[in-house]
């Protein structure tokens, strides 16, 4: 624990301590909430930051129903779009998939993150939800005890112990949680050794649809994100600065990447964000550890070639929630025994098949360059594959 001169006297406590404002962290906290359970939620970065902080804006099916089952979804109902085509632009030419006509026929919701964020904040709030902003978490203590505690960093710079029955740690790879696991915990990581250059354009969409491009100067992508805002990806080199491409190569690479010269002009504008994502999964053996339970990035990362995500925080926040509600409630223990065997299903679930969106849309050496082009051509004209590809890309 921290120096004395550093510590503030007094606890504080709750039945459970949520470290994290993300999607993981603020449904788990809406849920308890109303649950009857108490609980607080600590988050590092201020309320703006955790308002503003743009991230993907593709719920799955299941997410959406995860919503609107606990009435969390009234601004999803009034500004989300529905979703269900990709198009994919090739050297052997352009096709599209109505993914929502295959599969499952499930299509996704376009939601900007931050809006979800924000929904989820206020809903917490206003139903008398306790947040502690600018609280960072540094440490969980006792997790394989009756009583684990949290010590956290004030906006002060002093530091107060939590004391819970339960401590979640919803608050990324990088948090208190993972950090406060036994040098005994297995991970398992992956880095795919791809680059992406990811930026937010003021901008209108250009196409109807996902658009997925393959080119012998690397991966290019559009993701709608509003009528306004669009999302894109340039693959780009490990290591390349996310300011080194000025906003008109950038421009001029996603038109050469995306073709439009065949295809049509891309609608430019100002480049509001970029940032450089290097592609790696990461996957921890069991998910719990004690009185420790891990949601969110927390539990895995994955890559975002196939917007999964945010949506695997939801589904593991709902089952950690109806988990930790059976055994504070009735003494049953049976869900948190189950919590991370039922999340890891759907976690690399997630994980195969975003690796396997990672072959279809990068090329390099010749062997790997084509397997991806046979790849892409069995999901151009094979009816199995793209309901295979439909039920994947929008389940969870």
């Amino acid at each position: 624990m921290t120096d004395s001169q550093h510590t503030r006297d007094g606890r504080e406590s709750a039945d459970v301590v949520i470290l994290g404002a993300g999607p993981a962290g603020l449904v788990l906290g809406n849920l308890l909430l109303r649950s009857g359970i108490d609980c607080v939620v600590l988050e590092r970065t201020a309320r703006d930051h955790v308002l503003n902080r743009a991230r993907a804006g593709f719920l799955a099916a299941h997410t959406v129903r995860v919503l609107r089952r606990h009435g969390l979804d009234e601004g999803l109902r009034r500004r989300g779009s529905e979703h269900g085509v990709c198009e994919f632009r090739t050297e052997d030419g352009l096709f599209r998939l109505d993914y929502r006509q295959l599969g499952n026929g499930e299509p996704h919701t376009v939601y900007p993150q931050h809006e979800l964020v924000a929904d989820l904040l206020a809903a917490y709030v206003d139903s008398g939800g306790r947040i502690r902003f600018e609280t960072e978490a540094v440490q969980v203590g006792d997790a394989d005890g009756a009583r684990p505690w949290v010590a956290a960093r004030e906006p002060d710079g002093l530091t107060v112990r939590w004391r819970a029955r339960y401590v979640a740690a919803c608050d990324g790879r990088h948090g208190a949680g993972r950090k406060s696991l036994p040098d005994e915990a297995v991970r398992h990581h992956r880095d795919h050794g791809v680059s992406w250059l990811g930026l937010l354009a003021e901008a209108p969409p250009s196409l109807d649809a996902v658009g997925y491009a393959t080119h012998p100067r690397g991966f290019a992508g559009h993701m709608a994100r509003s009528a306004d805002i669009t999302r894109y990806y340039l693959q780009c080199e490990r290591g390349t600065p996310a300011d080194d491409w000025s906003e008109e190569r950038i421009w001029d690479e996603l038109d050469l990447r995306m073709r439009s010269a065949d295809h049509g002009p891309l609608r430019r504008g100002r480049i509001v964000q970029r940032a450089v994502v290097d592609l790696e999964s990461d996957v921890l053996g069991t998910l719990r550890h004690g009185s420790l339970f891990l949601a969110g990035d927390a539990a895995a990362l994955i890559s975002p070639s196939a917007a999964k995500g945010a949506n695997l925080a939801v589904l593991e926040a709902e089952l950690l929630a109806e988990a930790l509600a059976a055994d504070l409630h009735r003494s049953d223990s049976e869900g948190l025994a189950r919590y991370s065997d039922r999340c890891l299903t759907h976690i690399w679930r997630a994980q195969e098949f975003s690796h396997w969106m990672i072959g279809l849309l990068h090329g390099a050496p010749p062997f790997q360059e084509g397997m991806r082009r046979s790849r892409m051509e069995s999901l151009r004209t094979s009816r199995t594959h793209q309901d295979w590809f439909a039920e994947q890309y929008v389940g969870i």
